[in-house]
């Protein structure tokens, strides 16, 4: 089955609707879907909630979606290098539901697996776990965190083939193969686009049977967010 359209709006394309979710892979600038949050933004879609680890800077990845005000609610893991993010924050325009990271990124995987709760130690006893159910488990105290799931997954990746194996290069596998298993409906964007048979059955990260549509991007600009560098010798 060939999952490729011709561009990222297309791709799109009958799945955006005021107030949906959407989760967003990527790491602060890494691996992130740089044509279908164009997209997202040229849509006018609104009142979303966004899941993802973070939401990008001013002026490039999701944080062009904070300027056009399409978000509502952030659930996130960190929230800075990012001032527009701070303002509607502090100013009450936007929701944030914070997470430890290692407990997002478990809510989003567990949510792919269909596994509704669970329980953790990280952040018992903290304003974490306020409102939250608690349980002892061998003289410990854990937490339980809900599963997140989303109307849509937005992810990229290195490689795919037209049935929507994917394959992540490096550090820009971060949270994008959890992600592609927990939204109802997944479209990813690839750096390159090959025939099935292609990918190497054992490398293959994210399967096609997750995968919905899929568009081939072009000129990324993979920015960095803060570029910190050392004198050489």
């Amino acid at each position: 089955m060939d999952k490729v359209f011709a561009s990222a709006s297309q791709a799109l394309d009958g799945l955006l609707f005021d107030g949906m979710t959407i989760m967003s892979g990527g790491f602060g600038l890494c691996g992130i879907a740089e044509h279908l949050i164009l997209a997202l933004r040229d849509s006018g879609v609104k009142d979303l909630t966004v899941i993802s680890n973070n939401c990008g800077v001013d002026d490039f990845g999701l944080g062009l979606l904070l300027q056009t005000r399409q978000i509502r609610k952030m659930v996130s893991s960190y929230v800075g290098e990012n001032a527009e993010f701070e303002r509607q924050y502090l100013s009450g325009e936007l929701e944030l539901e914070f997470n430890p990271q290692g407990t997002l990124a478990e809510r989003i995987r567990a949510g792919g697996a269909g596994i509704p709760a669970f329980f953790t130690k990280t952040g018992y006893g903290t304003l974490i776990a306020e409102g939250k159910e608690t349980r002892q488990f061998d003289g410990e105290w854990y937490v339980m965190e809900s599963a997140l799931r989303a109307d849509v997954s937005i992810v990229k990746a290195w490689k795919g083939d037209r049935s929507g194996n994917l394959i992540y290069r490096k550090t820009a596998r971060n949270f994008n193969p959890m992600m592609a298993t927990a939204g109802k409906v997944c479209v990813a964007e690839v750096e390159e686009l090959v025939e099935v048979g292609e990918l190497d059955a054992d490398n293959i990260h994210t399967p096609g049977i997750f995968v919905d549509r899929l568009i081939v991007g072009t000129n990324y600009e993979k920015r960095i967010e803060r570029l910190t560098t050392r004198p050489r010798d």
